[in-house]
């Protein structure tokens, strides 16, 4: 199936290509499932894959993804139920279903259910990476490049921050924490929250989580620094948020 083997263009990277977006891919099919999770990959994304409807219950209850890639067909139950399970569950996940089956029925189905979008097999990578892209910025940037708040500016295609329109300079992984707080703003957000959208399922194998503390304390110095105040707020005993 050629449609699998397709090159990433690299200037499509502009999204994810610090990796600091998650994706669980949920498909039965090995070789389609693989490919999809080399592609986003390539692509910055962390990727996390489940073949049957109860692996893909248990990465969904277990962590956050900003987007879920769902096939209709999967052993031990229908994507469709899945679906309806996540979002009875109150899963706010993007999800988009990928399915074989071209039936009105289907897509009218899913997207009443809760899906963002319904994309019909075979298809290009490119085509599932763009509508990818396009639920991510509806989801976190009301549909352009640019996550506010306050006088904080997020660009998320040059993964840079500005306060008060002045350039603040973080790392990689401060870009990833600041930005899971931003998405998370006003809600305490645990350090192993933290550490899991950083390292997804490898969380487990970590010895602690002390290098979100470091992070944490360094982005509120360099936001301190430039007259941000006290934005960003660590909760005794919970974790850390992002409020006015």
């Amino acid at each position: 199936m050629a449609w699998l083997n397709q090159i990433s263009p690299k200037s499509c990277r502009s999204l994810a290509q610090s990796r600091w977006m998650k994706l669980l891919i949920i498909e039965d099919e090995n070789s389609l499932r693989r490919s999809i999770a080399a592609y986003f990959d390539q692509e910055g994304f962390l990727c996390e894959q489940a073949g049957s409807y109860g692996e893909g219950v248990q990465k969904a209850e277990g962590f956050q993804y900003d987007c879920i890639i769902l096939d209709i067909n999967l052993p031990g139950g229908s994507g469709l139920q899945l679906l309806d399970y996540l979002r009875k569950d109150k899963k706010t996940e993007g999800i988009i279903i990928i399915s074989a089956r071209d039936a009105v029925e289907d897509r009218i189905t899913g997207l009443d259910l809760g899906a963002d979008d319904y994309l019909t097999k075979p298809f290009h990578l490119s085509e599932l990476f763009a509508r990818v892209k396009a639920l991510i910025r509806r989801k976190y940037a009301a549909g352009n490049n640019i996550l506010e708040f306050e006088k904080l500016k997020l660009d998320l295609s040059l993964k840079t921050l500005t306060y008060n329109s002045e350039q603040v300079s973080l790392t990689k992984n401060e870009f990833e924490v600041l930005l899971f707080l931003l998405t998370n703003k006003n809600r305490v957000v645990s350090r192993q929250a933290i550490a899991e959208h950083i390292y997804g399922e490898q969380t487990d194998n970590l010895a602690s989580f002390d290098f979100v503390y470091s992070h944490i304390k360094n982005i509120k110095r360099k936001l301190k620094e430039k007259g941000a105040g006290e934005l960003l707020q660590a909760v005794y005993g919970l974790g850390y948020k992002i409020s006015i």
